[in-house]
């Protein structure tokens, strides 16, 4: 039961940053980024002295994870 609400917090986290971000993709693409964003999202987050709980918690920091990345490879790309 956990893998599937980890990757319902994924499509949640991808989806949500990909509108914030105005950057288009399928769902697929937008699991992947919410699952990698929330990898990011603990490691930043983390080295900064900011944790989280819960399926909301987590599902806020994937996002801002998903968004950094989405700005790092803008940044990579230009």
């Amino acid at each position: 039961m956990g893998f599937i609400l980890t990757l319902l917090s994924g499509i949640i986290a991808g989806t949500i940053a990909g509108k914030l971000m105005d950057s288009e993709g399928s769902v697929f693409f937008n699991m992947i980024l919410g699952l990698v964003g929330g990898v990011v999202g603990s490691i930043v987050l983390g080295i900064i002295g900011i944790g989280s709980s819960g399926f909301i918690g987590g599902t806020i920091v994937s996002i801002i994870g998903a968004c950094l990345l989405i700005w790092l490879v803008r940044k990579i790309k230009s």
